[in-house]
């Protein structure tokens, strides 16, 4: 009888999968970022990534670079994440302004800008941070940061000065957030909170990431140390002194930053499950484990990695591990077919409610959730139009495919032009691929083998075949559009044999 109350809940999750019961679940803006320096990956790229798990935009557009008259102004917005296209001004407000460039650089524009002409890239994750800190008095969102930077910097060290100094002058008022800023030579974590209710500025300290080693941002603030090597470490030099005002730390010890700006998921240590997973699975002979009070800031992994192995992890789930959750979902001694590693929560009460303790919380980094991601590679020995690349996906980033975007793209296909989250849209972007990943999800064990085939299969096309040094503005935006239409055109394929195979039930 048990095997067949497990199957019942199953299903019954199943049911409760559409998308308007997962939203409602959704936590939050819960994202990734790993960050690869030039001496780890195995052909001297630079990485970062970010999985946008939450509800920011889809549509992507190219942002042209332009020459500015004298006593421009550049002006800052709120509300730039959630609109449906580049020219929705639905919910945008007007914050305040700050004296234009005269000269700014093409960015590719996505709900966290993240790439720009020069091959600067950012990636991005939230970890709140103390709420005492949260403050109205400023103009400044972790975005609009971003935006600016790629504006206007080459280098990611110039980048997190920027925006240091932007924040403390005009106002932080997002909550706690990282940044990770790569350029063709070096990696930065920039970590930064407001500096108090009322209060306008900004706390931020910023950490060099080894050249040969690998680190993870998730949602947990992780530099720990104020170091005074100011080659490899940049700070607002207030992190003491706020922490201290607001009870954030008591004077006594080693003054660590991520343990007085740690956020609700941090529980005082600087790592949980995709911490650990991605940094212990990168450098094995160090021997990390759970249990540990603090782990390493970054690694050099055992062996260098390639693009491919950042994806992988970017769609990793602990799948074989005690923390996948399809472990418990059986049906006598076999995993049920209905079991799949992003349960909501219904799924997970109505499992629990039948046999109590099967579903114990581990978030994985690829979630049913997630918007958009971006895994960001700079090649410092190509042309900048050439070299900067953001392998995009929309959607679950473990069902979807990546398709590249360079710096030197000037135009898009026409299906990144809208976003599909509060308007169903048959041919955006977003949907050409959820609906195929959706349908996959509910019969997860039994297609599972043959989508992931269809990932790898995209991957290794869209790698194999990338433009050469020589290839122009025009070359770029056919590859970018062949690559995509080959994509859209094999998920609704997907899409049709799910209907098939699942056309009389789930």
């Amino acid at each position: 009888m048990k095997k067949y109350l497990f199957l019942l809940a199953a299903l019954l999750a199943a049911a409760a999968f559409p998308l308007s019961a997962q939203v409602a679940e959704e936590p939050g803006e819960e994202c990734t970022s790993i960050v690869v320096g030039r001496l780890a990956s195995a052909d001297g790229s630079l990485m970062t990534s970010h999985t946008c798990d939450g509800w920011s935009h889809t549509w992507v557009s190219m942002e042209p670079a332009a020459v500015h008259p004298k006593g421009a102004v550049h002006k800052v917005y709120s509300g730039t994440r959630n609109t449906l296209s580049r020219n929705d001004s639905t919910g945008i407000k007007y914050l305040g302004e700050i004296p234009e460039a005269r000269r700014t650089y093409s960015y590719l524009n996505t709900g966290y800008p993240c790439l720009n002409e020069k091959q600067l890239a950012i990636g991005e994750t939230t970890f709140r941070g103390p709420d005492t800190l949260k403050s109205k008095n400023g103009i400044f969102l972790i975005e609009e940061l971003a935006r600016i930077a790629l504006q206007r910097c080459e280098k990611a060290r110039d980048a997190v000065l920027l925006m240091g100094s932007l924040a403390e002058k005009y106002g932080y008022i997002d909550v706690g957030e990282c940044l990770t800023v790569i350029d063709k030579k070096e990696a930065w974590f920039f970590e930064i909170t407001a500096a108090g209710k009322d209060q306008k500025g900004a706390v931020w300290v910023a950490k060099r990431l080894p050249d040969d080693e690998i680190t993870i941002s998730a949602n947990i603030p992780r530099i720990g140390r104020i170091e005074k090597d100011k080659k490899n470490f940049l700070t607002s030099g207030n992190a003491e002194e706020v922490a201290l005002r607001y009870g954030l730390w008591d004077g006594k010890g080693e003054f660590k930053y991520y343990k007085a700006y740690q956020g609700k998921n941090s529980g005082g240590k600087n790592f949980r499950e995709r911490e650990f997973w991605v940094l212990s699975h990168l450098a094995p002979s160090l021997g990390l484990t759970f249990d540990m009070e603090e782990i390493p800031f970054s690694v050099k992994p055992d062996k260098p990695v390639d693009v491919r192995d950042i994806a992988a992890f970017l769609r990793e789930t602990y799948e074989g591990s005690e923390w996948d959750y399809c472990n418990n979902i059986r049906m006598g001694d076999k995993m049920s077919p209905c079991a799949h590693p992003w349960p909501t929560k219904p799924m997970q009460e109505t499992v629990n409610t039948i046999a109590h303790g099967k579903f114990e919380y581990h978030r994985p980094v690829a979630m049913s959730w997630c918007a958009y991601s971006t895994l960001l590679q700079v090649r410092p020995w190509l042309p900048d139009n050439v070299g900067g690349i953001c392998w995009l996906a929309v959607d679950n980033p473990a069902q979807s495919p990546r398709i590249p975007i360079f710096s030197g793209n000037t135009a898009l296909p026409a299906a990144m032009d809208s976003c599909g989250h509060k308007k169903y849209i048959h041919d955006s972007f977003l949907w050409q691929f959820r609906r195929a990943n959706k349908l996959a999800t509910v019969g997860w064990q039994e297609v599972k083998d043959g989508h992931s085939k269809a990932i790898s299969e995209m991957e290794e096309e869209a790698i194999r075949n990338l433009p050469g040094a020589k290839a122009t503005a025009a070359d770029l935006n056919s590859y970018t559009r062949k690559i995509y239409e080959m994509a859209a055109s094999r998920w609704n394929e997907l899409e049709t044999a799910y209907w098939m195979k699942f056309g009389r039930g789930f």
